[in-house]
């Protein structure tokens, strides 16, 4: 039972990650009918944060703030940096460098995840073959993403904006920890909606403007946000929510690694764009880096076994 709970729980974490690796699609054809990324991030958070509220109001007792101020702290630095400020540095890099860095760089976020985790939390700290598995899963996302283009072109601005993205997603999965251990999946989710929609004001009072009621209520445009808000965002947010809190920071923040995979299938399908042999190589090299960043020591398995008995 425990074997198939795990095998569960793997299985969405490569679901959500594979939805995610197709936002591409409907985000470019959103730009490409004049939204801003900021707006697309908003509406699609709004659709979301609406489902679940009127998820959470059917749930007794309803509860609207965290247990203690400090918690309510730690809330709103979730919905910061898994929400308003990742999106922001994330898209925004993509006007000052390549889609090619943007991508490389932020699929490795793993890497800085267990870096980051490993430094406050002494029981996540990974082991020498997981490490090798995550270092082997980086390497084969580099071979994805650059495709045989070992040229990257360096632009500081942009590629610093990925970076910060890269860091606000290891920050959320370090918050999340404690968070999980005090707060149901639902509640964590619906104030990050939350934070990282009020987080977003200052944004728009420095650059107002969003689409009209007309525009938003096209069948084309809606059909794309209704996508991004109830899927990509809160069935994922939600899904990607209770998979961290049961394998961990560390083991679900890995797939990430197969975000580009996804893409480029997606494209492959849906855009007809051809599968290279750097991508079989790629792919092959995160699959057994997956593995291997996945695979514990009998140590830690008897050590996992005796606390489930007890």
């Amino acid at each position: 039972m425990v074997r198939g709970n795990q095998l569960w729980y793997h299985i969405v974490a490569f679901l959500v990650v594979a939805i995610w690796g197709s936002t591409f699609v409907f985000t470019k054809l959103l730009l490409l009918n004049g939204l801003t990324a900021a707006q697309i991030f908003t509406l699609r958070f709004i659709i979301g944060y609406v489902l679940l509220l009127l998820f959470s109001l059917r749930q007794k007792p309803f509860r609207l703030f965290t247990s203690s101020v400090v918690d309510e702290v730690l809330m709103m630095a979730l919905g910061v940096m898994g929400g308003s400020l990742y999106f922001l540095t994330e898209n925004s890099a993509m006007n000052y460098t390549t889609t090619t860095n943007t991508s490389l760089i932020v699929c490795l976020c793993p890497l800085f995840a267990a870096l980051l985790i490993s430094a406050f939390y002494k029981s996540e700290r990974m082991q020498p073959v997981q490490i090798a598995g995550t270092l082997m899963a980086a390497i084969g996302v580099a071979v994805v993403v650059l495709n045989g283009r070992f040229v990257l072109h360096l632009s500081p601005k942009g590629d610093a904006l990925a970076f910060a993205a890269c860091l606000c997603w290891a920050v959320y999965s370090l918050l999340f920890i404690p968070a999980a251990k005090r707060y149901d999946t639902f509640f964590i989710t619906r104030k990050v909606f939350f934070y990282g929609l009020l987080s977003m004001i200052p944004y728009f009072m420095l650059r107002p403007g969003f689409p009209s009621w007309s525009t938003i209520m096209r069948p084309d445009i809606l059909a794309n946000l209704l996508f991004l808000g109830c899927i990509a965002s809160m069935a994922c947010f939600v899904a990607w929510n209770w998979v961290l809190k049961k394998l961990g920071a560390i083991a679900a923040t890995n797939y990430v690694y197969f975000n580009p995979v996804t893409t480029v299938l997606f494209a492959w399908v849906v855009l007809k764009e051809q599968i290279t042999v750097y991508f079989l190589v790629g792919t092959a090299l995160i699959l057994q880096g997956m593995y291997l960043a996945n695979k514990k020591s009998k140590a830690a398995v008897q050590g996992e076994k005796v606390k489930v008995e007890s």
